[in-house]
C-alpha cells in the first residue's frame, strides 16, 4: 500500500522539495550520469596512482609496539603490501586531548581482515612515547597493530595525519602513495554516507540549499586553520558539539571510563 501526503505542493521549511515519484526518478537519474562520470574519473586516477614511481627506504628502522622495538619489516606481517594511518600525537595529554579526527580515523577502521585477505596489512603509527600510546590503545580498545615512530624520519615515521602505502620485496620496502587533508576521509566510511544524506556533513565549506540546517560558523574554536571541518567530532556527555573543557573526541564516549572531566589543560583543542 502506498500512501500519498495531504497537500503534496506544499514544501517544508529547511527540507527537499516536495515532488511526485516521476519527477524524482528523472532528476536522480539526470545526477546518475554525473556520478558515473565521477565514478569513472576516480578510476582513471586509481589507474594512474597504481603507475606512481616508488622510493625504496631502510625497512630494518625500529620502530616500537607491544614487543618493544621491532623492524619495519615487521608491519607487513609477511604479506606483500601495507597501508598505515600516522596518528597524530599531544604529548603528555590524556586520552580527551588527543586529536579528535585522528581518534575518528583511527575508530573507523576496526578491523583489516578484508585488506588482510587482499594480502595487504593495515597498521597505526604515532610519534608518541610507546607508554602513552599503549595506554590510549587500551582505553580507546583498539585492534589494530599500534607502533611508535618517535624520532624516527620519513617515511616510516616523519609527518602524521596521513594515509601511506608500502609495498616490499623479500628484505626491500618501498613507499609508493601517501595522502593527507581530505584523502584521508576513505577511511571513514561514514563520510561518503552522509554525503548521500540530503543535509550532507553539515560543514563550513559545502554549498547547501538556502535555509538548511547551518554548519559550524568560522569562528568556531575548532582548533584547526580557524576553518569548521570537524567541529562534529567532538562533543559533550549529551552528543553536543562543543569544545569545552568537558568534551571529548566522539568515539570515546562509548568507551569504558569515558567521563567527563575537569580540564583538558593546554592539549584540550587541538586539532
Amino acid at each position: 500500500m502506498t500512501t500519498t501526503p495531504s497537500d503534496p505542493a506544499a514544501e517544508l521549511p529547511g527540507r527537499p522539495p516536495i515532488v511526485d515519484l516521476t519527477t524524482w526518478q528523472t532528476a536522480r537519474d539526470e545526477l546518475l550520469v554525473r556520478e558515473k562520470a565521477h565514478t569513472r574519473e576516480g578510476d582513471a586516477i586509481a589507474a594512474a596512482r597504481r603507475r606512481l614511481p616508488m622510493v625504496e627506504f631502510d625497512g630494518k628502522v625500529e620502530v616500537v609496539g607491544p614487543d618493544g622495538p621491532v623492524p619495519f619489516l615487521d608491519l607487513f606481517q609477511g604479506r606483500d603490501e601495507l597501508v598505515v594511518y600516522k596518528h597524530m600525537w599531544y604529548d603528555g595529554a590524556p586520552p580527551q586531548g588527543q586529536c579528535e579526527g585522528c581518534t575518528t580515523t583511527a575508530w573507523s577502521m576496526k578491523d583489516a581482515v578484508y585488506l588482510n585477505a587482499r594480502g595487504v596489512s593495515f597498521a597505526i603509527l604515532t610519534t608518541g612515547p610507546w607508554d602513552e600510546v599503549a595506554s590510549f590503545v587500551e582505553f580507546m580498545g583498539y585492534t589494530q597493530p599500534w607502533y611508535s615512530v618517535r624520532d624516527v624520519e620519513g617515511p616510516a615515521g616523519g609527518a602524521m595525519g596521513y594515509v601511506t602505502c608500502f609495498l616490499r620485496d623479500g628484505d626491500r620496502v618501498f613507499l609508493t602513495y601517501s595522502t593527507t587533508g581530505r584523502g584521508n576521509e576513505t577511511v571513514n566510511g561514514s563520510l561518503g554516507l552522509l554525503d548521500m544524506t540530503p543535509y550532507g556533513r553539515r560543514e563550513g565549506w559545502e554549498d547547501t540549499p538556502e535555509g538548511w540546517p547551518a554548519a559550524a560558523e568560522a569562528g568556531s574554536p575548532v582548533g584547526g586553520h580557524g576553518a569548521p571541518v570537524c567541529w562534529y567530532w567532538r562533543a559533550d556527555a549529551d552528543g553536543n558539539a562543543d569544545w569545552g573543557p568537558t568534551s571529548r573526541p566522539v568515539p570515546q564516549w562509548t568507551r569504558p571510563g569515558a567521563t567527563p572531566v575537569e580540564t583538558l589543560g593546554r592539549h584540550g583543542r587541538h586539532h
